[in-house]
């Protein structure tokens, strides 16, 4: 298939690369660069584009991130997938949240005290009380796959600062930095749509189907020690769970 005309990439948010990105993926989703076929070549999308090399390779690095193209020494990249990798997460244990997160970075925004109904409620606080809450993206595979919030009881995030965070799985860092042990987690899901806030935070489509997760992690006598709410991609996320029969 000969190249697509010349055109400038849909104006998003975000930089260049993410644009240009964006576009691709968009074509190859409707069957423009069919599974199989090839690319145009990095010089004909810089020119394409009106771009760099440099632009064009980290939007191509993105796509083989999501498992849409496949990059060949001194070759043209080859589509292999219409549709971005999944990350599926089967949770049945503190070391599977472990082991989701073993090729992921945590994108830190805000650390700062906030009020928060749904965390007021859980840690027993009085109306707007405000508790320290952490806010960041989870990037896997060099895309943004989850808005996280993470709130904690005012006595535990007094003793936390923002450089305490410098592990991708939060827990670990707090285990690590004040001795605490966390025993389990009570966890919700729900199904939500993308507003405009969280599809510009996630690289996403205003009304993009979204899976919340909720996890109140506890001590071992139940006390509630931190509250994340994770707002997924549903493009690049599933959730699966391990049911046993009792005495199985």
């Amino acid at each position: 298939m000969s190249p697509l005309p010349a055109r400038t990439p849909p104006r998003r948010d975000g930089p260049l690369y993410r644009r240009i990105e964006h576009a691709l993926r968009e074509e190859i989703g409707r069957g423009a660069w069919a599974v199989g076929t090839e690319l145009p070549t990095e010089a004909q999308l810089a020119t394409r584009f009106g771009v760099s090399l440099i632009t064009v390779r980290h939007a191509l690095r993105d796509l083989e991130a999501a498992g849409l193209i496949r990059k060949r020494p001194a070759k043209a990249a080859l589509v292999v997938a219409a549709t971005p990798r999944r990350s599926s997460w089967n949770m049945n244990s503190f070391a599977d949240i472990v082991a989701h997160t073993h090729d992921a970075k945590l994108d830190i925004a805000s650390w700062q005290p906030e009020t928060s109904a749904r965390a007021g409620q859980v840690f027993g606080l009085a109306d707007a009380e405000r508790c320290p809450c952490l806010r960041a993206r989870l990037i896997v595979g060099g895309l943004p796959e989850a808005e996280v919030s993470i709130w904690f009881p005012p006595r535990i995030g007094a003793r936390l600062s923002r450089a305490d965070f410098d592990d991708v799985v939060v827990f670990r860092s707090v285990q690590r930095r004040l001795g605490l042990h966390y025993a389990g987690a009570r966890v919700t899901v729900r199904a939500e749509v993308a507003g405009a806030r969280l599809a510009r935070v996630l690289d996403y489509r205003v009304g993009g189907p979204v899976l919340a997760n909720e996890m109140v992690f506890v001590s071992p006598d139940q006390e509630p020690l931190e509250l994340t709410i994770a707002r997924h991609r549903a493009d690049l996320y599933s959730l699966s769970y391990d049911l046993r029969r009792e005495g199985g």
